[in-house]
């Protein structure tokens, strides 16, 4: 993938923007804003903004602070099946004809709502098979609607050869488990690393990620030996790669700063020194 003519690796979190006082809903403007901020302090480039459509002005600061955005669609209906390893042999969801059409006539309308924010580069329409249904005709749907961006068809499994990307998911190291010579290959999530921040937890009892440490500095290592693991797999084809994720999520604890965004939870000069390193592998070759 490139930005402006030049080739360039997209990195960055995948953001659920959830809100402890809210939400779905910040408390205020420059909460909505601080977010991005940290994102770009990170050493970021990239939002994976999941299954959740934000206001206008989310759009217009990543728009003008510099931070390019994938543009899930929310999942929605039911779910017929996951291979994650291969191409899909499964049979796809059958959706009624009435959710059939609600979700053409929503996604649509999220494209005409964002078409105009030159922070947007790639549309998901579907993400881990949830809702996935005739993948094919979605995705030459989308890029026909836009064709300005790219299309990542399926993130995380139930691939197609349609669309501009494959999309693997692995948690938490990152692994290139298929590989398409056709399209850009992308790590759409990966990491999870959790650590429970006592006083800034949304149940005291009840915390999960993919892999617990109980320190700062065992959390930052951690990250940091992952972001090794994946600069040399862009050198064996990845074009991209989600970290998950932004903040801690209710239950979810791996994020990169507390649900209350109080507690910036891993070394952040570590973080980022290590991030712009993964974000000019390209240039390092």
């Amino acid at each position: 993938m490139q930005l402006n003519n030049k080739d360039y690796f997209q990195f960055g979190p995948l953001d659920q923007g959830w809100w402890p006082d809210g939400l779905y809903t910040a408390a205020t403007d420059e909460a909505l804003k601080f977010d991005i901020i940290k994102t770009k302090d990170f050493g970021f480039n990239l939002i994976r903004k999941h299954v959740k459509v934000e206001p206008a002005r989310w759009y217009y600061y990543c728009d003008k602070l510099g931070m390019l955005v994938w543009q899930d669609m929310p999942s929605g209906d039911g779910w017929a099946g996951w291979e994650t390893d291969k191409y899909y042999t499964g049979q796809e969801l059958v959706r009624t004809p009435e959710s059939e059409e609600n979700y053409k006539k929503e996604w649509k309308s999220i494209i005409d709502y964002l078409y105009s924010n030159p922070c947007v580069v790639t549309w998901v329409p579907f993400n881990e098979a949830w809702g996935q249904f005739k993948t094919v005709e979605i995705a030459e749907m989308t890029k026909s609607y836009d064709p300005t961006r790219l299309v990542n068809s399926a993130s995380g499994g139930n691939f197609f050869s349609v669309g501009d990307m494959l999309d693997i998911h692995n948690y938490p190291e990152p692994k290139m488990t298929l590989y398409d010579g056709n399209r850009v290959c992308v790590l759409g999530e990966y990491g999870g690393i959790g650590l429970a921040v006592e006083n800034h937890l949304w149940l005291k009892d009840r915390n999960w990620g993919y892999v617990q440490y109980k320190t700062s500095e065992e959390a930052t290592n951690a990250y940091i030996d992952l972001a090794e693991k994946l600069k040399k797999l862009i050198n064996s084809g990845f074009s991209a790669a989600i970290y998950t994720q932004t903040t801690d999520v209710e239950i979810e604890v791996n994020g990169l700063m507390t649900y209350d965004r109080k507690v910036i939870k891993l070394n952040e000069e570590k973080i980022r020194k290590i991030n712009l390193e993964v974000c000019n592998s390209l240039n390092a070759k």
